[in-house]
């Protein structure tokens, strides 16, 4: 694994100090879990940009899908 250093507000510390004290774990495991959720986040928000500027997509109309979809019923 390697090791990687940031300069955090103290606030932010203590934050996560007491988060890791709540959850029984490390600080280090907090950060480590926190960085992987924030990615797997930013992934999924890089897709859906993709796919929004995507000019062969089409647009819906809100209007158009919402009567669709009342009248389906």
């Amino acid at each position: 694994m390697s090791q990687i250093t940031a300069r955090v507000p103290q606030a932010v510390v203590d934050e996560l100090d007491a988060v890791a004290a709540q959850l029984r774990r490390s600080r280090a495991q907090v950060v480590r879990e926190a960085l992987e959720h924030y990615l797997e986040d930013y992934d999924d928000l890089a897709v859906a940009v993709e796919r929004l500027r995507d000019p062969s997509d089409p647009v819906l109309d809100w209007d158009e899908v919402r009567r669709d979809l009342l009248d389906s019923d």
